[in-house]
Parts: C-alpha cells; sequence; structure tokens
C-alpha cells in the first residue's frame, strides 16, 4: 500500500505540472515549491534549533496561532518553521511575524520528507487540525521527534475508521499526542487503541478571545456607522448575495450594510456594487467620501474584517449556501453580535452549538432571511439576548491552548 501511495504522489505531482499551465492557484502551487529547500538551507543552519508547524491553509494556520505564539514566548532561542499545503495560506501569510522561516510543504514523497526533516531537525512537530502525510509522519518517527496533533478532530467517516483504513490508520502511530477538540474524537481514537489523548478543546477560541484585547478602532468604519444600526456581512458568496442584496434593495429601515465579499475580483466587486439601488461605495474609492452619506459599504480588500466585526449589530456570515459550508462565525461571536448564517454548518462544531443555543440562526431562502433580520433589526432585547449568548459561549471554551502548553512543557522538561 505505501508503494502504491508513493507512486500516487509521483503521479499527482506531474498532473499539478499540467494544471498550472491553466490554473493561476495551480500555478502559485507548483512554483512555489520550487525553492524550498534552497530557502530553507540558507535560513536554517545545522546549529539551529527548530520546531516545525504545519497548516493545511489560512484557517488552520488561525487556529495553532495561539499555540505557534505562546512555544515561541517559551522556546525563545529556537526558530520557527512554518509550512502551509496550499496557496490561500501561504500566500496571504507568507509575510507572518511568528515564524522565522515560512515555506510551502514539499509533495509527501520520500526523498522530499526525508530531506526536509534532515535540513529542518526540528526538536518538536505540530500539525494543526488535519493532514497526516505519510512520509513525513514515519521521518519524524525515525528520528524520534516528538510530534503532536493540535485541535484535531475526527469523524466516523474518516478513512481511519473504514475497513480499508489499515494504511491511513498505522501514519496515527508516529503521534506523540493527539490534542483533539472534543470528547467524539477522543472516543473514536480509543477506539483505535489510542491512549496518548486529550481533550483540550479547539484553540481558535483562544484566538477570538484575545481579539477582544487589541484596537479594533476602524476610523472610516465609525464615519460609515454614524451609530446607525449596522449589519456586517462577512465572507460572503454570490448565494448568499443574491439574498442579501433584495434585502438590501427592499428594506424600508434606517440600517447600514458592509459586505465584505470572499472573492474580490475585480468584476464581481463591480457586478455586486450595480447590483444595489441604495448609494454604496467601495473600500478602494472611500478617500475624499463622506462615507456617513452612504448606505452599503463593499469592503474590496482583505485583512480588515475582524475589525469590522467589532461595529456590527448584526452579522450575516457567508459560505453556509455552499461546500463544505459556512466561515468563521467565532470572530462576529467573541464581539457579542447575533450570526446569520447560510443551511450547509453542520461540519462545523461551533456552528452546531450556536445555532442549538440560539445565538445564531440558520435560514435557507428568502423569506427566512427577511423574517430574520426584520425581527433583529426592531428587537434590541433579542439583538441583546442573542449576542451575549455568543460572546458567553467563546469565553466559556477558551484555554485550550494552556491545556497543550501544559502538557508539552512537561514532556520537554
Amino acid at each position: 500500500m505505501f508503494f502504491l501511495y508513493n507512486l500516487m504522489v509521483i503521479f499527482a505531482s506531474q498532473i499539478l505540472k499540467l494544471l498550472a499551465l491553466f490554473s493561476p492557484k495551480m500555478k502559485l502551487f507548483v512554483d512555489g515549491r520550487k525553492t524550498i529547500f534552497t530557502t530553507l538551507t540558507e535560513k536554517i543552519k545545522s546549529s539551529d534549533q527548530t520546531i516545525w508547524f504545519h497548516a493545511a491553509s489560512l484557517g488552520e494556520y488561525e487556529q495553532g496561532l495561539p499555540v505557534i505564539e505562546k512555544i515561541k514566548e517559551r522556546f525563545p532561542n529556537h526558530k520557527i518553521v512554518l509550512t502551509f499545503f496550499s496557496p490561500s495560506g501561504f500566500e496571504v501569510r507568507k509575510h507572518n511575524t511568528v515564524a522565522d522561516v515560512t515555506v510551502y510543504l514539499p509533495l509527501d514523497t520520500k526523498r522530499n520528507a526525508h530531506k526536509f526533516v534532515e535540513i529542518v531537525h526540528p526538536e518538536m512537530a505540530f500539525f494543526i487540525k488535519y493532514e497526516y502525510w505519510p512520509n513525513y509522519l514515519n521521518e519524524l518517527k525515525k528520528g524520534q521527534i516528538p510530534t503532536y496533533l493540535i485541535s484535531g478532530i475526527f469523524r466516523e467517516n474518516q478513512l481511519f475508521f473504514k475497513w480499508y483504513g489499515g494504511f491511513y490508520r498505522k501514519a496515527l502511530n508516529t503521534f506523540s499526542h493527539f490534542f483533539v477538540q472534543n470528547s467524539k474524537s477522543k472516543e473514536l481514537l480509543l477506539q483505535l487503541g489510542k491512549t496518548n489523548v486529550t481533550v483540550s478543546g479547539d484553540t481558535r477560541f483562544d484566538r477570538v478571545a484575545a481579539i477582544l484585547e487589541k484596537n479594533n478602532t476602524l476610523d472610516f468604519i465609525a464615519d460609515f456607522k454614524n451609530d446607525t444600526l449596522t449589519i456586517v456581512v462577512g465572507s460572503s458568496w454570490p448565494k448568499d448575495e443574491n439574498l442579501l442584496i433584495d434585502f438590501i434593495n427592499s428594506t424600508p429601515h434606517k440600517v447600514k450594510f458592509i459586505i465584505a465579499p470572499h472573492n474580490i475580483k475585480t468584476e464581481q466587486i463591480q457586478q455586486l456594487k450595480n447590483s444595489i439601488t441604495k448609494k454604496t461605495v467601495l473600500f478602494s474609492e472611500k478617500e475624499n467620501e463622506n462615507l456617513s452619506d452612504f448606505d452599503v459599504f463593499i469592503i474590496d480588500t482583505v485583512g480588515i474584517l475582524t475589525k469590522i466585526y467589532s461595529y456590527a449589530d448584526i452579522a450575516y456570515v457567508g459560505g453556509g449556501f455552499g461546500n463544505p459550508g459556512v466561515h468563521n462565525i467565532l470572530e462576529p461571536a467573541t464581539f457579542g453580535v447575533p450570526i446569520v448564517i447560510g443551511p450547509n454548518f453542520s461540519h462545523f462544531a461551533e456552528a452546531m452549538a450556536l445555532v442549538n443555543m440560539e445565538g445564531c440562526i440558520s435560514i435557507s431562502n428568502q423569506k427566512e432571511l427577511n423574517e430574520t433580520f426584520e425581527n433583529l433589526i426592531q428587537n434590541e432585547d433579542i439583538r441583546y439576548e442573542k449576542g451575549h449568548v455568543c460572546s458567553t459561549f467563546v469565553q466559556m471554551n477558551k484555554n485550550a491552548t494552556t491545556t497543550i502548553l501544559k502538557h508539552i512543557l512537561n514532556d520537554n522538561l
């Protein structure tokens, strides 16, 4: 089976090179891996002490960030090496300040894994939430390097728990310890005979709780809001926007809308703006404008949505009409904002919990969206109640990082 896996990885690498000729994202994926070993050799000396963190993409990076920061704080003389699998993570966070070296993860061939671990020679390795690369894990085990999974989550439909998943089950043998999000994940691992498991919770709660301690002021958002009830739409997709546009154009209430689309390509942003009949301004057009005169503010840039949520009276988080589903609802939740989402959220434990607790409302069609917004706009007490549920939920679930750090420090003292 291992032979077939390695053959498949080599075959996939050739297919990806072909796809790179037609896809900008695949081109980044392929081209970004051409200089990895040169970069690592230049930045890491054989005498350096290193710790390696791997994140599949941006979401996993954000999830692991509290642990990375604490590890960096506790091991100040070590170099932090951060790898990403996907361009959507690497291209956004390649200039982060928490890691000393940030690169793509070379594809999981035996040669790449051996060379990577040899150059990086980490004293510890961390995989965040997902991704189990057999060759890398084998190399770490060979080198007797402590390897941890943080914020892990396991489901019955994963390969590990299928009769034909023996190959992947073996990959789990390489982990020194599993820090999982919930008791169900622990139960599934126990069924495989894994007792080195701690239910630590989800480190994303620590990250979003820490947001409250930062300066979230954006003067231009305050100018736009102008003490008016404001609905912030985060990470919206066209299916979300179709419903939202109908409500925006028809609502008689004095409400302002801030829309931060998931895709900020110029053509799509312009199409969105043209579909809105109310007075609308883009972030890229805001200079020399009296923002308080506008009803809708479209954010055609990245990196400021978290701060924008602090100005929300109601939040709509997009992605819930697509696959795999809704985007991050914890950022608006930490600010104590009632949240509205689409119907696809069953893969996200925090969304399931907040819908059950009624801090978050799931809608499936135009009628439900209209009724939900009407209710929230007209009832301040309901907004406060649902927002309080959300903020309390975040506060009650933080401190996963503390649990993880305590265990790791005990292992490595």
